[in-house]
């Protein structure tokens, strides 16, 4: 009778453990590139330009309990495109060189705020994005929406492209704003992950 109780104990304390290991497990999210568009949009007095880039891959790893995170979202710098052959023309060959710097990635390292597993959350992601060639500390903010292992996110951030270094495409006959609105609505999956 003693030995049954005892078991019973030990079932229940092992039980609470798995949970809670399983509760702080890391999370690997893999983003789909075919259902994750990347979308820009730059303003100038009249009318505002939007363009796409496509994501070539994409996976966050963190951690719900910390917030720490590792991973890559890479875009192809040369797909970029808003409809005009000349003007993306000159976006690649003057602005972004794409031919020689051919992906623009975002490595995050943490994660800001409480991550909802189930349903709605508003986070801040901080890392370091690459574009050009040289690396940029940022904050992004996503609204994200966890459905079992279904996760959508709606990612948004300015890139202050003149400032980064980057030519003002600028003349005396077209004037174009000198930051970016980059949209990523992000479609993937999750699992367990490991933090690097």
């Amino acid at each position: 009778m003693v030995l049954k109780r005892n078991w019973r104990v030990f079932f229940v304390v092992a039980c609470a453990f798995a949970s809670v290991a399983a509760s702080a497990a890391e999370m690997r999210l893999a983003l789909d590139p075919a259902a994750t568009p990347v979308h820009y949009i730059l303003a100038d007095p009249l009318h505002t330009v939007h363009g796409a880039f496509k994501l070539l891959r994409g996976t966050i790893v963190f951690d719900p309990e910390t917030g720490a995170a590792s991973g890559e979202l890479v875009v192809d710098a040369t797909s970029g495109q808003s409809g005009s052959n000349g003007r993306d023309s000159r976006m690649h060959k003057s602005v972004l060189e794409s031919a020689k710097y051919p992906e623009i990635v975002f490595k995050p390292d943490r994660v800001e705020g409480k991550v909802a597993l189930e349903g709605d959350s508003e986070v801040s992601v901080h890392g370091v994005f690459r574009i050009h060639g040289a690396d940029h500390e940022i904050t992004v903010q996503a609204k994200t929406h966890f459905a079992g292992d279904k996760v959508t996110a709606e990612i948004r951030f300015p890139v202050p492209y003149v400032k980064w270094g980057m030519k003002d495409p600028s003349n005396f006959m077209l004037h174009v704003g000198n930051t970016v609105q980059i949209e990523i609505d992000a479609v993937g999956r999750l699992s367990t992950g490991e933090v690097k």
